[in-house]
C-alpha cells in the first residue's frame, strides 16, 4: 500500500502513464462513496514485539494465500554517508546479496529454490531494505537467510566480491546516467540542498568515492549500521504472532546489539535567492522546472502540501493541465508533485514545451498559473477528487502483503520513520480533514520562497555523470580548491552528526543451527480461483473470477486488434486513437471526463500490445456501477474532437522524439523490423508510437474509421476479477454494453501469412555519441507461436538468460562486473514469437560482451547443457512460486487473459506443476538446441560509435551503420 508521500509521485505521473481516462455515464450515476467511508476501509491490523537485542518485529496476519512477506528495514541510507564515502549504503546493499558465512552462495539461489517472489533490496536517502515473499513452508529458510546476513556476514565479504559489486554499481550508475534526464537526480539534490547537507549527494554516489571504497571501509559500514537494534522486521501474510515470536527468536535472538546509530542532523534549507540553471541533454523538447525543498513526512504540513500539488499538477484535471495543455496548449505535458523523505523533501513543478512555442513564454505562463493558484487556492471539489484518486490506489494496495509496496512496506515505513506502524492512519486523517483554506495557506507558505529554476534544453550534454553524485562539490568561488581526503579508519564525519564506531560490537555467537539451510515444510499447491463464464445480451463473452480480499473490482475489455492492426502506411494510428479517446466522449468534454474518474476513485486506461487492445478499469466496489458506465461510454462513444486531436498529436510526436533519444527504445525500433520484415504485422517499432510522418498526417476521420473497424462487440471479451458476483456484474455489464450492436461489415483480419525473411547475421550500429554504456540486442524469430507448448523452451531460456541466476547474467554482472544486469527472453505474441538477449554494458566492453554472449550460448547449446543443479532450481522455483504469483486480483486477471488468449484449459495453472516436474535436462537441452543458435542472430548496438566500432573487429560479422531515421 503506498503511503501518501510516495503516492504523490504516482499521482503526478498518472497523466503520462494512463493512456485513456473515464467518461461520465449519460444517466445520472450514484453519488461516489464518501471519503470518510473510504478512509475507514484502510486498515492493517498488526501486533508487535521487540527482542532483547533491540530488533523490532511487526506481524500482520493475512490468510488469503499461503505466502508470507518478509521485509527487513535498516535505518541507514545515503544521508548517513560522510564526505568521501558517497554510494556506500547502496554498494553495501549489493554486497548483502553475495552470501553470508553460513550460506556462502548467491542469496537468490536458496530463495529461487523455494519459489520466492518479489525478492530484492533498495536503498534510499533514509534507509536500506531487503524483502522477499515466500511460501509459508519456507518461512524458516527466509528468516535463516535474513538473520545470517544480519549477524554472520563479515566472514563472507571478500575483496573479490567488493571489486565485482563495485563494477556492477558503477554500471548501474552509467545505465541511469545514460538515459535522457539521467543527470537530473544530481541537479535536484545538489542545488536544493547545500554542500555538506546529508541530502546533497545522490544515493548512487560518485565514481571516485566508489573506486576508493576499501574492504575495511565496507566491513566497518556493516558493524556500524547493521545491528538488530537499528532494524525493523515485518512479517505479513500467512503467519500469526505466536509463530512469529518463536521463529524470530530462534533465528535472530542470538545476534548481539550493534552500536547506537545516531541520525545526522538535517536542516530544511531555503535558497537565499532565486537560482536558475540551464543544461542540455538528448531530449525531445525543452523542459522547465520550478523546485523547492519542503518539510519531511512527519511534518503536519506534508500531507496538505501534497494535496495542494495534486490539484496543481497531479490530477488529470489539474490546474496546470487545464490551463497549459488543454485550454491554451503551450505545453505537451505538465506535472507537480511533492515527495517527502524522513527529514525533508522536494517539490517539483514542470512543463514540457510544445514544439514551436517559445520556452520563455511557457516559463512565464507556468509562473503565472502557479501564482494564480496560490492566490485562489483549491476548491473543495478538487480536494475531494485528489483524495478519492489517492484512496483508490491505497485500497488496491491493501491486497499485496509485500514486495516494493504492499502492507509490509506501509507498516515498516511507519515504524522506522514515525515510530508508529499505523502512521498511514495519521496521514489519511490529515488528508480527509484538509480544507481549501488550510491547503491554500500551506501552499503559499512553501511556494512563496525562492525557487530553483532548471531548464533542460535539447542538445548534446556538456558533462557526464562520472564526477556527479558526491557529497561535496568544489567551492564555486574557488573551483581549484582541493577537497581533502578522509582517512579510511575515521571516515565518519562528526560535522554531519555521524558517530564513530563502537569497538565493543562483537560478532554473533550462533545458538540456532546454521550448519545447513532449514528444510522446507509442506508447501501448499496453487488454488487458482474458479473461472466462471457467461455472455451478455449481445453475445460478448464474460470471463469471471471472484476475489473478495479488498472491496475493489478489476475489469479488462479486450479486443482482437493490437499494434499489429496498425496500417503499415500509417503506423502509430492506434496509439493516437487511444490518446484521443482520453479527451472526451460525445457527451463529455475532456475536463469533465477526467473529473468523473477522479470523483469515483476509478482508474480507466486504454493500452495495446502486439495482439490486443485492452481497456481496463479499476473500481472501488461501492462505485462499480457508475465506473462501468464511464468505461462503456469511453469505449463506445469517443468524441474524436478535431481540436483535441492537434493537442494529442503534438504529445505523440513529442513521445516519438523522446523514444529516438532512449537507447533501449532505439535498439528495439531497429531490431524488430529487421527480424520480421517491414511488411509483417510484427515488423514495426514495438512501442506502437509509429513514425513522425504518419502521425503528423493522420486525420480525425482515419481514427474514427480505425475505431469502427477494430473496436466492436463481436471481437471483444470482458474479464472481471474482484469483490462481486458473476450474476451481479452481468446485470451491470448488460446495462452498459448489452445493447452494443456489431456493424454489418465482416470482422477485420491481420495478415500473419506474410513471409518472414531468412536471418542475415550482422551487427547494426546506431551512433549515440558520449554514451557511457552501450545497449546490445541480439535476436531471431523462432519457429513457434505463443499458444504452443513452450514451457520447456521457457525453462531453457530461464537457465541461460531469463533470470538473475542465469548463466548470461552471472557471467556479465556477477563475474565480470560489466553490466548492471543482462537478460534473454522468449516473447509472447500470439503468432510467431522471437528470442532476444539484451545487454546494457559499459562502453569499453561492448565487443567483449558480444564475445561472451556467443561463448555462453555456444557452450550452453554444446557440451555444457543443463546441469543437475540448474534443473532442480528451475523446476523447484517454477512450481513453488505459483501461489505467490497469483496473490492479487490483478495477477488473477492477467492469468485469465493468458488462458483465453492462448486457448488453454481453465486448470492450466493448477496443472503446471506436473508439467515442470516431468521435465528432464535432456528435454530442455533438446528444446534449446532446436530453437537457438549462435550463427543466425542479428545484433543491434546503440552506443558511441567512436568507442564501439574498433571493438567489433574480429567478431566475424559485417557491421552496418544505422542512420538516425525515424
Amino acid at each position: 500500500m503506498p503511503r501518501f508521500h510516495r503516492f504523490a509521485v504516482a499521482l503526478a505521473l498518472s497523466t503520462s502513464l494512463v493512456a485513456a481516462g473515464p467518461a461520465l455515464a449519460k444517466s445520472k450515476a450514484a453519488a461516489p462513496a464518501p471519503i470518510a467511508d473510504l478512509v475507514k476501509a484502510v486498515d492493517i491490523p498488526y501486533q508487535s514485539f521487540t527482542l532483547d537485542n533491540g530488533l523490532r518485529v511487526i506481524v500482520h496476519e493475512d490468510r488469503k494465500a499461503p505466502v508470507v512477506a518478509v521485509s527487513v528495514w535498516y535505518r541507514v541510507g545515503s544521508k548517513h554517508e560522510p564526505k568521501g564515502k558517497t554510494g556506500f549504503a547502496h554498494l553495501f546493499e549489493h554486497l548483502m546479496f553475495n552470501g553470508s558465512e553460513n550460506s556462502p552462495g548467491d542469496f537468490f539461489e536458496p530463495l529461487q529454490q523455494v519459489g520466492a517472489t518479489d525478492s530484492n533490496g533498495t536503498t534510499s536517502v533514509d534507509r536500506t531494505n531487503y524483502f522477499e515473499t515466500v511460501p509459508t513452508g519456507a518461512l524458516d529458510r527466509a528468516l535463516f537467510l535474513e538473520s545470517d546476513r544480519m549477524g554472520h556476514l563479515l566472514g563472507a565479504v571478500t575483496q573479490e566480491k567488493l571489486d565485482n559489486q563495485r563494477g556492477v554499481v558503477q554500471n548501474e550508475k552509467r545505465q541511469g546516467d545514460n538515459n535522457p534526464y539521467g543527470l537530473l537526480r544530481y541537479e535536484i539534490f545538489e542545488n536544493l540542498f547545500p554542500s555538506g547537507h546529508p541530502y546533497h549527494h545522490s544515493t548512487i554516489g560518485s565514481m571516485g568515492d566508489l573506486d576508493a571504497a576499501s574492504l575495511a571501509d565496507v566491513k566497518k559500514w556493516f558493524t556500524d549500521n547493521y545491528g538488530p537494534n537499528n532494524a525493523v522486521l515485518v512479517l505479513a501474510g500467512d503467519v500469526d504472532i505466536a509463530t512469529a515470536k518463536a521463529k524470530v527468536q530462534q533465528w535472530f535472538g542470538d545476534i548481539p546489539r550493534g552500536p547506537a546509530v545516531q541520525a545526522p542532523k538535517v536542516s530544511l534549507p531555503t535558497l537565499p535567492a532565486p537560482l536558475a540553471k540551464e543544461v542540455k541533454d538528448l531530449i525531445p523538447t525543452t523542459r522547465i522546472y520550478r523546485m523547492w525543498a519542503i518539510p519531511g513526512l512527519n511534518d503536519a504540513e506534508a500531507v496538505p502540501l501534497q494535496m495542494a500539488m495534486g490539484v496543481l499538477g497531479g490530477l488529470s484535471s489539474s490546474r496546470l493541465d487545464n490551463a497549459l495543455v488543454r485550454k491554451d496548449p503551450v505545453a505537451v505535458s505538465v506535472s507537480a508533485f511533492a515527495q517527502s523523505f524522513e527529514d525533508a523533501g522536494i517539490l517539483l513543478v514542470q512543463a514540457d514545451v510544445k514544439d514551436g512555442v517559445d520556452p520563455a513564454h511557457v516559463a512565464k505562463r507556468l509562473d503565472e498559473e502557479i501564482a494564480a493558484y496560490l492566490a485562489s487556492g483549491p476548491t473543495a471539489d478538487e480536494l475531494q477528487r485528489t483524495a478519492a484518486s489517492y484512496l483508490g490506489g491505497t485500497i488496491a494496495g491493501l491486497e499485496a502483503v509485500g514486495g516494493f509496496g504492499g502492507k509490509a512496506v506501509t507498516l515498516a515505513e511507519g515504524a522506522l520513520y514515525s515510530n508508529d506502524p499505523a502512521y498511514y492512519k495519521v496521514e489519511l486523517d490529515r488528508m480527509a480533514k484538509a480544507t481549501p483554506e488550510q491547503v491554500k495557506a500551506v501552499a503559499n507558505k512553501w511556494l512563496s520562497r525562492p525557487a530553483f529554476s532548471l531548464t533542460y534544453t535539447p542538445g548534446e550534454r556538456t558533462e557526464g555523470g562520472e564526477s556527479r553524485g558526491g557529497a561535496v562539490t568544489a567551492d564555486k568561488a574557488a573551483p581549484d580548491k582541493e577537497i581533502g581526503a578522509v582517512a579510511p579508519d575515521r571516515y565518519w564525519n562528526a560535522a554531519l552528526g555521524d558517530v564513530g564506531p563502537d569497538t565493543g560490537f562483537g560478532e554473533a555467537m550462533s545458538i540456532a543451527d546454521r550448519s545447513q539451510l532449514p528444510a522446507v515444510a509442506d508447501l501448499k499447491a496453487l488454488d487458482f480461483p474458479a473461472i466462471e463464464r457467461t455472455k451478455l445480451k449481445n453475445g460478448i463473452e464474460v470471463v469471471f473470477a471472484r476475489r473478495s480480499t479488498v472491496p475493489t473490482v478489476n475489469v479488462a475489455v479486450s479486443f482482437d486488434a493490437g499494434y499489429a492492426a496498425d496500417p503499415h502506411s500509417a503506423l502509430g494510428t492506434q496509439s493516437l486513437m487511444l490518446s484521443l479517446m482520453d479527451e472526451g466522449t460525445t457527451s463529455l468534454t475532456s475536463i469533465a471526463f477526467a473529473e468523473a474518474k477522479e470523483r469515483l476513485g476509478a482508474q480507466i486506461d486504454g493500452s495495446a500490445s502486439a495482439d490486443e487492445t485492452v481497456f481496463s478499469l479499476f473500481a472501488l466496489k461501492p462505485n462499480l456501477g457508475a465506473s462501468l458506465g464511464l468505461l462503456a461510454d469511453y469505449i463506445r462513444n469517443p468524441a474524436f474532437d478535431a481540436k483535441e486531436l492537434e493537442r494529442v498529436r503534438a504529445q505523440q510526436l513529442n513521445r516519438l522524439k523522446a523514444e529516438m533519444n532512449n537507447p533501449n527504445a532505439i535498439a528495439s525500433r531497429v531490431l524488430m523490423p529487421v527480424l520480421y520484415g517491414a511488411d509483417h504485422p510484427y515488423g514495426i517499432p514495438p512501442s506502437g508510437l509509429g513514425d513522425a510522418k504518419s502521425v503528423a498526417a493522420t486525420t480525425r476521420d482515419q481514427l474514427a474509421a480505425f475505431h469502427a473497424t477494430w473496436i466492436r462487440p463481436d471481437t471483444a471479451r470482458i474479464f472481471v476479477v474482484g469483490d462481486t458476483t458473476l450474476a451481479e456484474v452481468k446485470k451491470q455489464l448488460d446495462a452498459s454494453f448489452g445493447a452494443w450492436k456489431p456493424p454489418a461489415t465482416a470482422k477485420p483480419v491481420k495478415h500473419f501469412d506474410i513471409a518472414i525473411p531468412a536471418p542475415k547475421p550482422r551487427i547494426l550500429l546506431f551512433d549515440r555519441p558520449k554514451s557511457p554504456q552501450s545497449v546490445i540486442l541480439a535476436g531471431k524469430v523462432l519457429d513457434a507461436k505463443g499458444g504452443d507448448k513452450l514451457e520447456v523452451l521457457q525453462s531453457a531460456n530461464d537457465i541461460f538468460g531469463g533470470n538473475f541466476l542465469s548463466r548470461f547474467n552471472t557471467n556479465l554482472r556477477e563475474t565480470k562486473g560489466w553490466s548492471y544486469g543482462v537478460r534473454s527472453r522468449v516473447s509472447g505474441e500470439q503468432d510467431r514469437v522471437n528470442w532476444v538477449a539484451a545487454a546494457p554494458v559499459q562502453a569499453d566492453r561492448t565487443g567483449d560482451s558480444i564475445r561472451e554472449l556467443q561463448s555462453d550460448l555456444k557452450s550452453f547449446l554444446g557440451d555444457k547443457g543443463v546441469t543437475k543443479e540448474e534443473l532442480e532450481r528451475t523446476i523447484n522455483g517454477s512450481v513453488r512460486e505459483l501461489p505467490g504469483s497469483f496473490e492479487t486480483s490483478g495477477d488473477v486477471l492477467g492469468g485469465l487473459r493468458m488462458i483465453v488468449k492462448y486457448g488453454r484449459p481453465d486448470d492450466y495453472y493448477e496443472t503446471l506443476p506436473a508439467t515442470y516436474e516431468a521435465m528432464t535436462a535432456v528435454e530442455i537441452d533438446a528444446a534449446a538446441r532446436k530453437a537457438l543458435s549462435t550463427d543466425d542472430l542479428v545484433y543491434v548496438i546503440v552506443g558511441d560509435a567512436a568507442v564501439v566500432k574498433p571493438q567489433l573487429d574480429g567478431l566475424g560479422l559485417p557491421v552496418e551503420t544505422v542512420p538516425p531515421a525515424n
